[in-house]
């Protein structure tokens, strides 16, 4: 019982350091630039030894790609966005205007985490090609999400007539932008709220049936 006690502790200890690294390499990079923060830095910034971001990591790439990962996910759990309960239970929604709202909402979640480090990972790809290469190059893996819940809304109660799943996808995918989100929350002081009212009522017009009366 004992010797579990110990491993549970070991594993909690272990994610809480990889936490504080991701979150000392998020403002770090930010603030700074990737090319610009050592990792030293972010290890002095973390509490911990250089060597420990070198053996959790590898190198200063895989730990970028991991902080991107994990501001997408919100946790460390290797589960993909479209197996998360929040996308899985939007799907489930029996209308097209309640699947909107739920997917709409998630996808703020998705981008109060992602969209400040967004122009951060842009800079660091066009540095750094080798950056480019972790994720691939053959899809959008945001667009696929989108599309993914625009085939399931498009066949709902509520759907707007002879909008294709494509043209949904389109739509879900240009209006839930982490840049449309930063023009109107960082650039025009928008709440967060404000924004996800916005976003759901202008994809409800363009997605679903007007209500009567």
């Amino acid at each position: 019982m004992e010797q579990r006690k110990a491993g549970q502790k070991k594993v909690r200890d272990a994610a809480q350091t990889r936490r504080r690294m991701l979150e000392a390499a998020r403002e770090l990079f930010v603030r700074n630039g990737y090319g610009a923060t050592t990792l030293k830095e972010i290890a002095d910034r973390a509490g911990v030894a250089v060597q420990t971001i070198y053996f959790t990591f590898g190198n200063k790439r895989v730990l970028l790609k991991e902080l991107a990962d994990v501001s997408i996910a919100g946790d460390l759990e290797p589960v993909a966005t479209m197996d998360r309960p929040w996308f899985r239970e939007a799907l489930a929604a029996t209308t097209a205007d309640a699947h909107l709202r739920l997917h709409v909402r998630g996808t703020r979640e998705i981008l109060e985490r992602v969209a400040p480090i967004v122009e951060m990972l842009r800079a660091a790809a066009a540095a750094d090609p080798a950056i480019a290469e972790q994720w691939d190059d053959d899809a959008d893996p945001r667009f696929a999400v989108h599309l993914a819940a625009a085939r399931s809304l498009v066949a709902k109660p509520g759907a707007r007539a002879g909008v294709t799943a494509e043209e949904a996808g389109d739509l879900l995918f240009g209006l839930l932008s982490p840049e449309l989100y930063q023009l109107f929350v960082r650039d025009r002081g928008w709440s967060l709220d404000r924004w996800e009212r916005w976003a759901r009522e202008t994809l409800i017009a363009q997605l679903c049936l007007e209500r009567a009366g």
